[in-house]
């Protein structure tokens, strides 16, 4: 009998702790909907943003024209040249400026201001990241770096020496040289020292299959110096499209001469190419237009020859600053023996002599790593051709 009252008496604290756990999982229930449902509206208010944005009437864009009296601006239609005036308000009519870019809606009035819009091809040209390379890292060549220093670099950080002297600075400097000789590290150094945006781009990327479009991209390329000003462009491999005019009547010959004029009257034309400096590099002076080499355009032309023997073993001493040397290596000897060799070369050498040495799994280069260096760079590549050069 008493086993039976035990029973009995346990049964409602059985179904209360049942009910207890009943609740619990009634409320964990509760807060997993809660974040059910939180994730639902959030992905409803996505939709209807999108919904919203599918049912917008879509802009156009134009450029101004000109800006007119009674508050009428003359507008052409981007894509389809198609040109009106429309009148706006009074304080949009203050800020609009011709060659400006806006958007229009259906009934061809202006909703906004858009400002300048580039090719993106012309964006990445400019270089948001300095190079590392420094004018110490540069074997030799002093001389031609100070003239490059003295064109690009001192009219943009030092502007007062000029004016106090009375003298207007080059307005463009072209370096010229066999391949190898440190056309382009002048122009990374050039990139890091001076306080100015550098756009760079090389001549064959303003080459294209479409009538106009080269030379759309040259002129938005100065746009984009102009506003970014001050500036340095440099074109590499300007030979591309900077070579001698000629009418053998392709169709592509003729594409790129207009390119070439488009560059021509942005360099030195009526326009005002404000505070920018230009530098290009070629390979071949001898192919390019004379009206690309005279003075206005290209004030300084500047001849990058082949390291003597001073220039190669400070090109050298650049070189191996890091690596691990023998105590037997001469380097005023491999500079000697590297004759006739490019500081592209002399790079290759010691990368070939570091080689080398881990081929053979030793700790440090020597003499006869070197050597063998020597003779394979040599061999693989062969002696420039000057004679295009003097």
């Amino acid at each position: 009998m008493s086993d039976m009252d035990e029973t009995i008496g346990s049964t409602p604290g059985s179904e209360h702790d049942m009910l207890t756990l009943q609740i619990q999982d009634l409320k964990a229930q509760i807060l997993d909907y809660k974040l059910k449902n939180e994730l639902l509206e959030k992905e409803l208010l996505q939709l209807r943003k999108e919904n919203a944005q599918l049912k917008r009437v879509p802009l156009f864009v134009a450029a101004v024209v000109d800006v007119l009296e009674n508050g009428e601006v003359y507008l052409r239609q981007q894509g389809n040249n198609q040109e009106y005036v429309t009148a706006v308000n009074e304080k949009l009519h203050r800020t609009l400026k011709p060659g400006m870019k806006v958007a229009v809606n259906n009934t061809l009035s202006i909703v906004k201001t858009i400002g300048n819009i580039y090719d993106a091809r012309v964006r990445v040209m400019e270089l948001d990241e300095q190079p590392s390379v420094t004018f110490e890292q540069i074997g030799g060549l002093r001389d031609e770096i100070e003239e490059v220093r003295e064109a690009v670099e001192y009219p943009l950080t030092k502007p007062e020496i000029y004016e106090r002297v009375g003298v207007e600075p080059p307005k463009g400097i072209l370096l010229y040289g066999p391949p190898g000789t440190g056309k382009t590290l002048i122009a990374k150094a050039v990139a890091r020292q001076s306080q100015a945006r550098f756009i760079r781009m090389s001549g064959s990327e303003l080459v294209h299959k479409y009538i106009g479009e080269g030379a759309q991209l040259v002129r938005e390329l100065f746009i984009l110096a102009r506003e970014r000003a001050p500036a340095i462009v440099f074109i590499d491999e300007i030979d591309a499209i900077g070579s001698m005019r000629t009418n053998d009547g392709t169709s592509g010959s003729a594409e790129v001469q207009r390119t070439l004029m488009q560059l021509l009257a942005e360099m030195d034309g009526f326009g005002n190419r404000g505070n920018v400096r230009i530098m290009a590099a070629t390979n071949r002076i001898d192919m390019l237009d004379p009206a690309l080499l005279r003075p206005g355009r290209f004030d300084r032309i500047i001849q990058v020859p082949l390291p003597d023997a001073g220039a190669r073993l400070e090109i050298l001493k650049i070189h191996t600053a890091k690596m691990s040397l023998s105590g037997n290596v001469d380097l005023p000897g491999i500079a000697e023996l590297a004759g006739d060799t490019t500081g592209a070369e002399l790079q290759a050498i010691c990368r070939e002599g570091g080689m080398m040495a881990i081929r053979r799994d030793a700790d440090a280069v020597d003499q006869e790593d070197f050597l063998a260096a020597i003779r394979k760079v040599k061999r693989e590549v062969a002696a420039p051709d000057s004679r295009m050069y003097t």
